[in-house]
């Protein structure tokens, strides 16, 4: 189950990385450094000490990396991945390293969008041992992101023999709500969920929000804010959970409410930009501007490093902060190119309605077509676009 536990929270959504920025100010609070007395901090430096005493020691090297990663993915800080990569650093380059080696590597390349070299390293795993939980369940999050959905649902199908019942259902609904099994898909989890009371609260969350994601795609605003704050109860600094439920917050106009979310979070890009689309909302233009200001100097950090990962953010950013349709809309469909997630689909539509460009989004309408995906926003986005040709 440990195992499990890992990579829900390393797989489930890649980690936001925040390109560095110049402080406005010399009194401006760049970083909260951890408390020497927290646990996991305690723990780390542990295990750093005694990998430094046996830097050859492999399972100390992936306990450590493994650390590294769940922190990334908690705190959405990217500097952890390269801790892990540099705890993993003596098997790193190795075409063929030991097995735990190879699967915490594909964690970190596919949290980077290296889905390539991440999934030859899965397949790699499962080659060796076909029981291995984690890589089933880590493969079948990067074939959904990419489109494979019935790789994803092979995967998940493998996941079910493996662990319980929580874990395969949420996968196999996470395939089924993007290929034209989104009722029943949500209403088996809903089922599962509320008979499983004993699953860990990692696999509870995950599963919330899918369900949070699911009816907000139906168009069920009420039931989809009820989940998402039940799952955030659980776990109230997940970054992925905030951005999400941020963004249900701005569909409906409810700029203060996301603003009193995400006070203190300016350190993560994905919330920055939307804490900025709620100022933009709440009409609060001094501090749009700043926000707009440093948002730009990320993105174009990102840019000048080679750094494509944030492409749908940067996206959301052109189109709705700076109103530069055609930047936006060569952004999304790049990012269209190397993912398909729902938000990744939305954002495509978005800039090619605002460009009035129904060819643009051909690629779009045919994946939803041949998909029979179920998503009320895309519905109106390519019923204006069909409106505007």
């Amino acid at each position: 189950m440990h195992k499990l536990l890992f990579a829900l929270m390393g797989s489930l959504a890649a980690v936001a990385q925040a390109a560095p920025y110049i402080p406005a100010s010399g009194q401006q609070v760049v970083e909260t450094v951890p408390r020497r007395g927290d646990p996991v901090q305690q723990d780390i430096r542990r295990l750093r000490s005694q990998l430094n005493a046996h830097p050859g020691d492999v399972t100390l090297a992936a306990g450590l990396a493994r650390r590294y990663i769940t922190l990334a993915r908690s705190e959405t800080d990217p500097r952890y991945l390269g801790y892990a990569q540099a705890a993993l650093q003596p098997w790193w380059q190795q075409p063929a390293p030991p097995s735990e080696v190879r699967l915490l590597r594909a964690t970190v390349l596919q949290s980077t969008h290296q889905f390539r070299a991440a999934l030859a390293d899965l397949r790699a795993v499962l080659a060796a041992e076909p029981d291995n939980v984690q890589a089933w369940l880590t493969q079948a999050t990067v074939q959904t992101v990419q489109g494979d959905y019935a790789g994803a649902t092979a995967s998940c199908a493998r996941v079910s023999t493996l662990s319980i019942d929580l874990a395969a259902i949420t996968c196999l609904a996470n395939v089924g709500a993007v290929t034209g099994k989104a009722a029943t898909s949500e209403q088996l989890l809903d089922l599962t969920l509320a008979r499983s009371p004993n699953a860990p609260d990692e696999l509870k969350v995950w599963a919330l929000t899918l369900l949070a994601e699911m009816a907000q795609r139906r168009g069920d605003g009420a039931a989809a804010e009820s989940r998402f704050r039940e799952a955030l109860a659980m776990r109230p600094h997940d970054s992925y959970l905030q951005g999400a439920y941020a963004d249900l917050l701005l569909d409906q106009g409810r700029a203060a409410d996301v603003l009193k979310l995400l006070q203190g979070q300016e350190r993560i890009d994905a919330l920055l930009l939307r804490r900025a689309l709620a100022l933009q909302q709440a009409d609060k233009r001094l501090a749009l501007q700043a926000d707009i200001h440093e948002l730009a100097a990320r993105f174009d950090a990102a840019g000048q490093r080679g750094d494509t990962v944030h492409q749908r953010e940067q996206a959301r950013f052109e189109l709705w902060l700076r109103r530069d349709v055609p930047t936006a809309l060569a952004l999304a469909r790049k990012n269209w190119a190397v993912q398909k997630e729902p938000a990744d689909l939305r954002i495509y539509l978005e800039a090619a309605a605002q460009a009035r460009d129904a060819a643009a989004a051909k690629p779009a309408a045919d994946w939803i077509a041949a998909h029979r995906t179920e998503n009320v926003t895309a519905t109106r986005l390519l019923r204006q676009l069909k409106a505007g040709s």
